[in-house]
C-alpha cells in the first residue's frame, strides 16, 4: 500500500533518470496525470501514455544528462504546505518550477501567480 502516490511517481521518475531509461511506469490517477500534463507543458518529460491501468512516462534527455536535475515533494501526506499567489516562492530565482494545485487544477506555479491564485504547492523542479 502507497501512503503518497506522487511522492512515488516522483521517486521513479529520478530513479528511472539515474539510470539512464528512456521510460517508467506508474500506476494511473487523475491527479497523477495532471500532474505529468504540466510537467509535459514545460518540457521536463516528452510524452506520457495512458494504457490500462498505468502510465507510462517517457523521459526527456538533453545531450544524454536528464532535463529534471532535482524533483522534491513539498507537501507531504502529514504536513500539508499551502500558499498565497502573493507569496508564492520561486524556484531557483526563477530557473525552476513549482507544481501547485489549485482550486481550478494542477498547473504551473507562475500560472497560478498570473491568474492570481494559491493553493498546495506539490513539487519543485528544476
Amino acid at each position: 500500500m502507497i501512503t503518497d502516490p506522487i511522492s512515488d511517481m516522483l521517486t521513479r521518475i529520478r530513479n528511472a533518470q539515474l539510470v539512464g531509461a528512456s521510460e517508467t511506469k506508474v500506476a494511473t490517477s487523475k491527479f497523477k496525470v495532471a500532474t505529468l500534463k504540466v510537467l509535459k507543458e514545460n518540457d521536463y518529460i516528452s510524452d506520457f501514455i495512458i494504457k490500462d491501468k498505468e502510465i507510462i512516462i517517457k523521459l526527456n534527455y538533453i545531450s544524454n544528462k536528464p532535463k529534471i536535475n532535482k524533483i522534491q515533494k513539498i507537501s507531504k501526506p502529514g504536513l500539508r504546505i499551502y500558499t498565497k499567489s502573493k507569496k508564492m516562492p520561486k524556484v531557483l530565482q526563477g530557473f525552476g518550477m513549482l507544481i501547485v494545485s489549485t482550486p481550478q487544477g494542477v498547473m504551473s506555479g507562475k500560472e497560478a501567480r498570473s491568474k492570481n491564485l494559491g493553493g498546495e504547492i506539490i513539487c519543485k523542479i528544476y
